[in-house]
């Protein structure tokens, strides 16, 4: 599935209070779509580790009641206890846990309950974990487990990851290149014994290298740490079309810029204008761009504009439309 099918999947099952469980490859953002879900739904967000801890450690310590002369359980203080509270408790690499821990999660994730403790109404379970060809080190989970959860299987899409990253202004220039080597984005082989690969997550710590103006030299160094050597150069190698670009601003203007018809330079040019118009939001630049991408080769001026949808800008709004929909009518049937 699509990660924007995982989320919408998940919104339902969290609604439901229906236990899911997220299978997928490391680093595609399986834990961040259970944050978001929870941020957007107004609800706490619990991460709880079962690979850290001990089968006690769920269950809680038992210990002697003098008053009633019994051995009873302690809960542990992790676990929310608010009976009004609302959240998502996520148990996060669950199959990454030992068995003795895996099954003292059994009653939690089915009956709600564990020991003594008793999970608030107000909670929803999910988990997630690594695929057993993953190169992980995992544990079977074992049936009776497997069998409290809706599963669902997580794979990386670059168009979802485009929308995400628009929204969370990630560099334009990062976005370029992803968009003309898609198959960039993940690249994860279970019999490669790199330590770096890229994935959507590595390729967010390179956005934040971007931002932090390091010296070339160095910037080669921390995104091969990031996402492996051959993409690191790759990717730097691709950077050097900026300098090429024309001036974004008097493209926005409505003034004329002359452009070499290079596949990378059309690609970091589209991305630019995608980004300078989520910042301005001004209709006049939108026609603006929409009557120069007239003039560009016409896979890039259809590029153009599904990258602004991807960005939640609607093209269909500009009065420019028309003349761009006139213009590459033999592209869309």
């Amino acid at each position: 599935m699509r990660p924007s099918q995982v989320k919408e999947t998940l919104q339902r099952l969290v609604a439901a209070r229906l236990p899911a469980f997220v299978w997928g490859a490391p680093g595609i953002g399986k834990s961040s779509i259970v944050r978001q879900i929870a941020r957007a739904e107004g609800l706490e967000f619990l991460d709880l580790r079962l690979a850290l801890l001990d089968p006690t450690d769920l269950k809680g310590i038992p210990f002697f009641d003098p008053e009633t002369r019994q051995g009873v359980w302690a809960p542990p203080s992790f676990l929310p206890k608010d009976p009004d509270s609302r959240g998502i408790l996520f148990l996060d690499e669950i199959n990454s846990a030992p068995p003795a821990v895996q099954a003292s999660a059994y009653q939690l994730v089915l009956d709600r309950r564990v020991g003594a403790y008793e999970l608030p109404a107000g909670w929803s379970i999910v988990a997630a974990g690594n695929r057993e060809n993953d190169r992980g080190v995992l544990y079977r989970m074992p049936p009776p487990l497997a069998n409290r959860f809706v599963h669902l299987e997580m794979e990386a899409t670059l168009e979802d990851w485009k929308a995400w990253a628009y929204v969370s202004g990630v560099a334009p220039e990062l976005i370029a290149y992803l968009s003309y080597a898609p198959e960039a984005l993940f690249a994860f082989d279970p019999e490669n014994s790199e330590k770096a690969f890229p994935t959507p997550r590595s390729w967010s710590y390179v956005d934040r290298m971007i931002g932090a103006q390091m010296e070339p030299e160095l910037l080669l160094e921390a995104v091969s740490g990031a996402v492996g050597r051959a993409a690191a150069v790759e990717f730097l190698s691709f950077l050097q079309v900026r300098k090429k670009l024309p001036d974004l601003e008097a493209i926005l203007r409505g003034e004329a810029e002359e452009v070499e018809e290079d596949p990378r330079l059309l690609t970091v040019l589209v991305t630019g204008l995608v980004n300078r118009l989520k910042a301005e939001n001004a209709p006049e630049a939108l026609a603006a761009v929409l009557r120069f991408s007239m003039e560009l080769p016409g896979e890039f001026a259809v590029l153009l504009v599904r990258e602004l949808q991807l960005a939640g800008i609607d093209p269909e709004l500009s009065p420019a439309w028309g003349e761009w929909v006139a213009r590459f009518a033999y592209l869309l049937e």
